[in-house]
């Protein structure tokens, strides 16, 4: 890799004066971090490099994660303060408490006592164990799958209930594939994860032996092979992002027709769903085939199979061989973390919740995370933070209106509902307006797995209930204290108090480090409105393609050509990023940055930027995007990503998103001879 640069004279300039000063503090007054960049190599050969370098060579991955990034770091910052918070509730909680602080200490300290739960091995899933052994039918299996949302459960189809896509105003039961014990149908069909595949047939055998289950060995090879037959009648993730293919209503008194040989009816009943008329079922022409697979299979397999899925939803609160199998399986062979976490890390986990978008079952099933993130935002989060972080979105929305008004692409009629639509947008920060009201759920500091499902039916009945009525406009998907945001069905855009922090977003630093960081991420949340599934979704939040088809036509022309380019990334050698997959949220990362920039420079109200530590505002801005994904993962860890995740590697959502932006190379004179440059024809501009 060439080490010299070569810059533009302004951009000259700034560069030398900036490298002759001496390093700021990492996360100093200014936000951004200095030290941990690499100045040898050119911002337009690697720029993710360029800004995190240094840092990336310092930083080893932790044996208990994954990865180690910015964000794992506020994650531990605020898993330290859950701590702190959960052990002070649990010195001074009652056996049963009937306050949200007791309950909260009262469920950690459930978790805390590992000398109990060792104690008791398979005990706490005898009873769902015993309900499979005395199924007799596929029809009483079918119907204890209903159970999957408020106990320990697996099933062959999920449930989820959120506002119509047709009728916003109103609530409807979504049903979508489901039955995989491993993160992707391509794990069970594609050879370059056989390895993984054999590793989990003996996960299974593992967790069925614990379990007590009879013919544990032999009955593993069944149910491996079940779910291969899933999998392959199972749709591809790139599938399930067209919206309009899977939204599609059936009366529920028809399921029994339009997918025969699984019992609809009682597994709704068993849900607690038998009112419902009506459900909206996901990926159509694979349910007749997941419904005749099932009725194929000997009872005894699914018996092995529901079986395996209880013990493997459980492992994480039960004795230490169920919890350290499903350490080694999850999070070890999949994910490459080498050492489980601390106990007290996991109780934090499972008492206040993980990131509902990471998919794992342990973190985002059975919690109390809005009574936790009540009493997180009340510690943690000030009035003072949530006015800068208003300010800042206020000025990303006019942005957005004038990037949307000045397009060359698309026509006046869709602009007018594109505008339209925006004005619709809620931004929530910090946390909700309305607290979830706990004082019906009984928590006990000595039975943990009872507390977990008590939490969860908890949950299950609250959204149960909610559906017959209006949708609430107010609701939070997400929990106040996870580190992320989110664009959802309600026209809202989320940003918990958990992602409002240093270094993605400082009240006290400099502005064009916050707009590049945190701007960026709420521009990229913005722009999912107006994406390839966006589109589909109008001002009133209904499901309807609001784009004439020449603007729809425009619109696809340019994300193909962003599609190729992300599809030639490799995070390894081999390894090809899935540009389909991964479109939605690279047009969203590359509108983010985009409007971020514009936003800064309108916050500037006319005025020059300041030149901060001898950088423009504008290198600010990209450097904030830049150190804000600063990380690594393992190996382990992006294999599964490119497969399953609809977000790209790190690396290229840097590398990706400026390459493509013409104020990056004025920024940092980009030239042709730098290995990111792209011909500007060749550029992609949506937003």
């Amino acid at each position: 890799m060439r080490n010299n640069w070569t810059y533009g004279a302004a951009a000259l300039a700034a560069i030398v004066a900036w490298a002759g000063a001496a390093a700021a503090p990492q996360y100093g007054a200014n936000g951004f971090d200095s030290a941990g960049m690499d100045r040898a190599v050119r911002p337009g050969d690697d720029f993710f490099r360029f800004a995190n370098g240094h840092w990336l060579d310092t930083h080893t991955i932790p044996a208990d994660k994954p990865a180690v990034t910015l964000r794992l770091e506020m994650t531990d910052r605020t898993e330290m303060r859950l701590r702190d918070m959960m052990e002070t509730a649990a010195a001074k909680a009652g056996h049963r408490p009937s306050d949200l602080e007791g309950k909260v200490g009262a469920f950690y300290r459930a978790f805390m006592d590992e000398e109990r739960i060792n104690s008791l091995g398979a005990k706490p899933i005898e009873p769902e164990l015993n309900d499979v052994r005395a199924a007799k039918t596929r029809d009483d299996l079918a119907a204890l799958m209903g159970r999957n949302n408020s106990d320990f459960e697996g099933s062959l189809f999920n449930i989820f209930i959120d506002a119509d896509l047709k009728n916003p105003k109103r609530y409807a039961v979504y049903l979508s594939q489901s039955g995989l014990g491993l993160p992707d149908r391509d794990y069970y069909l594609n050879p370059e994860f056989a390895a993984a595949k054999a590793k989990y047939q003996a996960y299974v055998a593992q967790l069925l032996k614990l379990a007590n289950w009879p013919d544990a060995a032999a009955q593993a090879g069944n149910v491996v092979e079940f779910e291969t037959r899933i999998a392959a009648a199972s749709w591809t993730k790139a599938q399930q992002r067209d919206l309009d293919a899977v939204y599609n209503p059936v009366a529920a008194a028809k399921l029994e027709r339009f997918a025969p040989g699984f019992s609809w009816s009682r597994f709704l009943a068993d849900a607690g769903l038998s009112r419902v008329e009506r459900v909206i079922v996901a990926e159509k022409t694979a349910f007749p085939k997941l419904a005749a697979i099932y009725a194929q299979t000997p009872v005894e397999t699914i018996r092995a199979w529901s079986a395996f899925h209880i013990a493997d939803n459980a492992a994480p609160y039960l004795a230490q061989p169920f919890a350290d199998a499903w350490f080694d399986m999850h999070e070890k062979t999949l994910a490459g973390q080498q050492q489980q976490r601390a106990r007290w890390k996991r109780a934090v986990t499972a008492v206040a919740g993980s990131d509902f978008l990471v998919g794992d079952r342990f973190g985002s099933f059975g919690t109390m995370g809005f009574g936790a993130g009540e009493l997180y935002t009340t510690r943690y989060f000030g009035p003072e933070a949530k006015a800068k972080i208003e300010a800042l979105v206020a000025n990303l929305k006019a942005a957005y209106r004038l990037r949307i008004a000045n397009l060359d692409w698309m026509s006046p009629q869709t602009k007018t509902e594109a505008l339209k639509k925006l004005d619709t947008y809620m931004i929530k920060v910090g946390y909700p307006d309305h607290p979830r009201d706990y004082s019906g759920l009984a928590i006990a500091d000595d039975d943990l797995t009872g507390d977990v499902k008590r939490a969860a039916a908890f949950d299950w009945a609250f959204y149960v209930n909610r559906s017959f009525g209006p949708v609430d406009k107010s609701d939070w998907t997400m929990t106040p204290q996870t580190n992320d945001a989110y664009n959802g069905t309600l026209r809202d855009i989320v940003f918990p108090a958990g992602i409002l922090q240093a270094p993605v977003f400082d009240p006290d630093a400099d502005p064009a480090y916050n707009y590049g960081a945190v701007g960026g991420i709420i521009g990229h949340e913005l722009t999912h409105g107006f994406d390839d599934e966006g589109r589909k979704i109008d001002a009133a939040g209904a499901l309807r393609d609001w784009w004439t088809r020449d603007d729809a036509r425009k619109f696809e022309a340019r994300a193909k050509m962003l599609e190729a380019q992300y599809s030639s990334f490799q995070p390894l050698p081999g390894v090809h990023v899935n540009g389909d997959l991964t479109m939605g949220e690279n047009i969203a990362d590359l509108g983010g940055l985009t409007l971020a920039l514009d936003a800064y420079h309108a916050s500037l109200r006319g005025k020059p930027a300041p030149v901060v530590d001898g950088l423009t505002g504008d290198q600010r801005v990209f450097l904030g995007w830049a150190q804000a994904w600063r990380g690594k993962v393992t190996d382990d860890f992006v294999k599964r990503q490119v497969v399953s995740d609809p977000h790209s590697p790190r690396q290229f959502r840097v590398n990706g998103v400026v390459r493509n932006i013409d104020a990056w190379y004025a920024a940092f004179g980009v030239t042709p001879d730098d290995k990111l440059y792209v011909a500007p024809a060749n550029r992609v501009h949506i937003w």
